[in-house]
Formats: structure tokens, sequence, C-alpha cells
């Protein structure tokens, strides 16, 4: 992070709003100095671009068991993010870096791999999937903010393209390259500087006329800029969150990491909490993932509740950790939309064999765009499934046996916030010691420890230590314990501020329980929809999934993401692409989950958890895995 961040805002408030803020007062931020620029957003209306855009084929949306305004409402739900540190009509007024149309365009944003989304009542600003407006007031010091936002949908939408046709897929991996989209905000500011330009963005901004009004706003906006781009938003923007970080690139985002820097480096201002990006992990695809009984990739959180405001409170949703202008703990996040507006239509009903899952459906291989499914070599395929893959992954979802394995469990019998009718699937965790994949993620997680403030009031856990500071202001704990109790407070917070009562505030939570643990470990869950979700591995470290199941030594060393166009024999991405993954960095290794050898060799592989598979066995697999 760089130096100065804090002055520079300081600076910008002083010549804004004429006093300089305290410390204690929590309006700072580390990762965008332009919070206390939100005011601006009202100098003029949005701006968008008067170009005639020559629209992309429309795409091809597979069936998921979603209406058009379900998928809709999902793309563009706020969460109470303001992920971009910028107002947003500055956003819609920015040009290029290289002055050849808005940084908003729909097929310039699509160069980074967000996927155009029509106007309409969920998107009146025309902004991509998994982008919108958020508009709220700043829990700490009571002023307007006015930003875009990412919403899930933003890393959990997937595009393919394949012999012209483009295939658009909820829920899956997204292929988007945050890191350089953030980059080129950072030079569009700077470019912005130059008065030729700036003229321009004031129009944009602020309205056309020599007024005394636009004058000042004018001054307001070219001096917001040159401080920040002196000291703050575009050496933030610009430089890496530290030089021993790896570069995420396309379809990869260091979550945790990254969600620990925003909630316990910029948001309490504490700069001993940042750390590298050191464990880029893909986008996972998240149908059928409501009813797991743990999440995220090393099944270390069990409340959708905390999920997702946690996952809120990552990509920029604002929290009050001062006694302020409002209430410890109050936030942006719309606790109740969480859980109504997306968890529910990700969920649907309870899955049972009559109906299979009722929310939102892992896609079916579409045989129309991507060729027909050789049925007699698919049928050897799911000899070999239950085989090599059954024992971690469960039987396929599409076979009676998936629904009586005894899977499906309720949490513990005498859970009191588990109704007694709701069944959760237990999924195999493995070790990384047993699968032998990069441990960098699981192990980061476990191992990362943060420093909160006392006045916080969260609880050392039973067993375990939590030393305070020399001067007993701050208290270390566990990154995973510290994130568990802070949300918790956060979600009760806005329950207790709309009166909600314990049974509904269960409801929302999911009727379960705040459950976190670390173990250094990787769950194994089912495959239905694994074509659509390439790269593979949790780290995104193997391109096809014909890779993934050959010998180690046929695995790419190395290779390039960013093509969208789709190999459907091999099952991933053709290699191509401005980001070139190289597998020998830590965190980046496409160790493990090997088939090698005969059974039982004791030469093979560490991480080897099945035989050698022939390529005709490897191409039956892979063709019985598009069934599922």
């Amino acid at each position: 992070m760089v130096e100065g961040i804090g002055k520079s805002a300081q600076l910008l408030k002083i010549l804004l709003f004429g006093r300089k803020p305290t410390a204690a007062s929590g309006s700072l931020r580390l990762c965008g100095a332009v919070a206390a620029f939100a005011a601006l957003g009202s100098l003029g209306s949005c701006g968008s671009s008067e170009q005639v855009r020559a629209g992309p084929p429309e795409p091809h949306w597979l069936e998921q068991n979603w209406t058009p305004e379900i998928r809709a409402a999902y793309h563009h739900a706020s969460q109470g993010t303001l992920t971009l540190p910028i107002p947003t009509n500055w956003f819609m007024a920015l040009e290029r870096a290289d002055g050849r149309g808005l940084l908003s365009d729909s097929a310039y944003l699509d160069t980074f791999g967000f996927i155009a989304s029509p106007r309409g009542p969920d998107n009146p600003l025309g902004l991509p999937i998994g982008l919108t407006r958020t508009q709220a007031e700043d829990p700490r010091n009571g002023r307007p903010l006015d930003r875009i936002g990412f919403t899930c949908a933003a890393c959990h939408t997937g595009r393919i393209e394949h012999d012209g046709n483009t295939i658009v897929i909820d829920g899956a991996p997204a292929l988007t390259n945050l890191g350089e989209f953030r980059e080129q905000i950072g030079e569009s500011l700077k470019r912005t500087l130059r008065l030729s330009v700036f003229n321009g963005f004031a129009d944009r901004v602020v309205g056309p006329g020599d007024t005394l009004a636009r004058r000042q706003a004018r001054r307001r906006l070219y001096a917001a800029l040159v401080i920040t781009a002196g000291k703050g938003l575009v050496a933030v923007l610009q430089k890496p969150d530290d030089d021993r970080s790896i570069e995420e690139g396309f379809g990869r985002l260091d979550a945790i990491n990254r969600i620990g820097n925003q909630v316990f480096g910029d948001g309490m201002q504490l700069r001993r909490n940042l750390v590298p990006m050191t464990a880029p992990v893909a986008y996972p695809h998240i149908w059928d993932t409501s009813w797991f009984d743990w999440v995220q990739y090393n099944g270390s959180i069990q409340q959708p509740m905390v999920r997702n405001a946690g996952e809120a409170m990552g990509v920029g949703a604002v929290v009050n950790y001062t006694h302020g202008h409002s209430p410890r703990f109050t936030s942006t996040i719309p606790v109740r939309m969480l859980h109504d507006a997306i968890e529910s239509r990700l969920a649907g009903r309870q899955p049972t064999q009559a109906n299979g899952f009722t929310g939102l459906r892992s896609p079916a291989w579409p045989e129309n765009l991507l060729g027909a499914i050789d049925r007699p070599l698919a049928d050897r395929g799911a000899v070999l499934y239950r085989e090599n893959c059954q024992s971690c992954h469960l039987p396929a979802p599409n076979t009676p046996e998936f629904w009586t394995s005894g899977a499906w469990r309720p949490l513990t019998p005498a859970d009191p916030l588990d109704p007694p009718d709701q069944l959760y699937l237990r999924l195999n965790v493995i070790p990384v010691s047993r699968v032998g994949t990069d441990p960098a993620m699981a192990q980061g997680m476990a191992d990362r420890t943060v420093w909160v403030p006392v006045s916080l009031g969260l609880t050392c856990p039973a067993g375990a230590t939590c030393p305070t500071s020399p001067d007993r202001a701050l208290r270390r704990f566990g990154f995973g314990d510290a994130l568990g109790q802070l949300v918790e407070l956060v979600a009760n917070r806005w329950y207790d501020a709309n009166n909600v009562p314990l049974a509904e505030r269960r409801r929302l939570n999911g009727n379960r329980p705040n459950g976190l643990r670390t173990p250094i470990a990787y769950k194994a869950r089912p495959l239905n929809g694994i074509w659509a979700t390439a790269p593979f591995l949790h780290n995104g470290s193997v391109p096809t999934l014909w890779a993934l199941l050959s010998p180690y030594g046929e695995r790419p060393p190395s290779f390039q993401l960013g093509n969208r166009q789709f190999d459907p024999q091999n099952v991933g991405y053709v290699n191509g692409g401005a980001f070139t993954l190289n597998t020998a960095l830590a965190g980046n290794r496409n160790t493990g989950h090997l088939f090698e050898g005969p059974p039982g060799n004791i030469q093979r592989p560490s991480g080897t958890i099945g035989r050698a598979l022939s390529p005709d066995e490897r191409r039956a697999l892979i063709e019985y895995l598009k069934t599922l």
C-alpha cells in the first residue's frame, strides 16, 4: 500500500468540507482515498456515452431454472457495496486512458471480461453484469455516498464462446481481470488532469456553461484529482498491494486476503493488518452451494449470512467501527436483501430426489452449441467415475444414489436453529497432505492473525490465545475467528435497528449457526456443471479437464488466460490471452489431484489420488462429466 494516503484525504476533506477530520472518525479509507469525495456526486447527473455502440451478438442463456426477471435482479442487486473509489458520475464521465471513448463504454469494459447488460429497471445506467449503482448514507459521518459497487454476479457469471456463439452461464466463474481494471481507472484519472481532457470531463459531470457554480465545481474536481493523483488514489490503483503479491489475472482473485485487508486494514485503519496477495483462487461456481454444510474452498464458513455479508464487507460495503454518527457496526449492507433477493433465489426450496435442486441449477451441456455427447463413450466414463471420482465427489447428482447415499443430513439432531426437515449436503473435506494441491489459500487463512481494537468487544475463543498490544488498545485474533464475530455483529446491528424478531433472524441466517474453522484442506464438491468452470483446481492452475486427468508431467507449466474461446474436446478455454499463469510460483502451483501409475505403487508422486488413466479412459471420463 502507498504511504501518505491519510494526509492526502485529510487535505482534500479540508478543501471540500472546511474542517480537519480526526483519526477517530473512521472516515478515511486506505484503498479509496476519495471516499470523502462522495459529496461531489451531487454536482451533476451521471453522464453516458453519445457514441453509437454496435452491440455484440445476442448471447445464449442456458436453462438454469431462473426467469429473466430473477436473473436481471441478481445481476444488479446492490449488496451495499461501494467498490469503485470514485463517485458514480465520475466513473460514467471518465475517458479511457487511450482517449478512445468513455471508460464506462460496454465494449471497453468487455476487454476486462465484464459482460454487457441491457438497461432496465434493475440497471438504469446500462452497467455490465455484476456492477450496480449504490446510493447510501455513510454510517460513519452521515454524508451521502453514490458509487459503483460489485454484486455477486461480478465474480459468478461465466461466459464462453465457440463457433461464433456466446454462452452466458449464471453462477459460473467469471473471466474478469479486476487488477487491470483497477489500474486503468488510475490511468484514466491521470489523463484527466490534462486541461483539454479535464474540460470535457467537467462538462459531462457538471454540465456546460461558464457559470460561477460550474467554475467552483470544476475547481473542486480538479483539486480532488490533483491530490488523489499525487499521493492517493491513482498511486493505489496503479501499484501492486505489495511487491510480494502474486498477480491474480483473469478469472482469479485472492478473495480471502482481500476481504481481510479491506475489513481489518482499510475499514479499521490499521496498516499492520495488511498482507500481500499470495493465494489467488479461481472464482468458484455457486450452484448448489446454499445446501453445502460448509462453504469456501477450504470448508471454513457455515452460515450463509456470514458468507454473504462478509463478502459485501470485503468489496466495499462501509461499516462504522466508531461511536460517531451512528451506532457501532451500522453499515450500508441491506441484510434482509442478502437473503431474500440473493441467497433464497440461489437456494430454492429443500432439494429432493423428485425435484432436484430448485434454485439456480447447474447448466446442462448445450449439444446444439458445443456438439453432441458421445453417449456410448459417456457410459464407459460412468464406470470410471464410480471407480475414480465418487469416493470424494459423491455419487453423480443425476443418479438416485446421490440422494440416498446418506450425504443429506441435518446439521446435528439437537441443533435448535435447524428445522427438523432441513437437510444439508455433507461434503468430503480432503486434507492437503492427501490431495497435494497448493496449500497457500488454506494455510494462509489458518495462519493469518489480525489486530482488532479492544473497544469492539470481540471475545477470545475458548482455547485460543489473544494477546493485547503494549498500549492495551488492540488485541490479536485468528483471522477466521475475528471475521466471523465481526460479520455477526454487523448483521445483528441491522437486525436490532429494524426490530427483527428471533425467528426471522434465524431464517435470514439460513437456520445455521455462525460456525468457522480453518482446516488445511479443500472440499470436494459434486461435479455437476463442472464442464463450465475452467480453469480447474481451487487456484485455477490447470486449464482443461484433459490436463487435470493427465499425468503431472503433461500438465502445462504455464498457460495464458483471457481468451474466451472454448475447447469442447479438452473442456476448458483455448490457450491465449494477456495473462500468463506461472505454476512455478507458490500459490499458483498445479500439483496434486493426480492420476499416476498403477494402484498401490509407493513411488507415485505425492498428491496421487488414483491410478493412471489411459488417453481413451480420459476421453470417456470427460464425456461422462459433460452429462452431469
